[in-house]
């Protein structure tokens, strides 16, 4: 292993074309560390296989649903578009 080594060639993050498109992905998502019980994400990860989505997103989902907040989808926008639209 080197002292010191040189990275001013090195390709920035937002210049490689699939990490500038996680980066797009994840806005308005902050990466943590959280410590769960073996059991409980035992339980997430099961779960997850049978409605196959990632564990992550279903313990946001879960998260989400305590706090009585969810993200608008595309059939309520649409509801709410038609009421507003018809009222016009």
């Amino acid at each position: 292993m080197r002292d010191e080594y040189d990275f001013s060639n090195a390709t920035r993050a937002h210049e490689v074309a699939h990490l500038k498109r996680l980066r797009e992905e994840a806005k308005g998502k902050t990466r943590i560390t959280i410590m769960l019980d073996n059991d409980v994400l035992a339980s997430f990860k099961r779960r997850s296989e049978a409605e196959g989505i990632g564990y992550q997103t279903l313990i946001n989902q879960t998260l989400r649903r305590s706090l009585g907040t969810r993200p608008i989808d595309e059939e309520t926008l649409r509801k709410v578009l038609r009421e507003e639209l018809s009222t016009s």
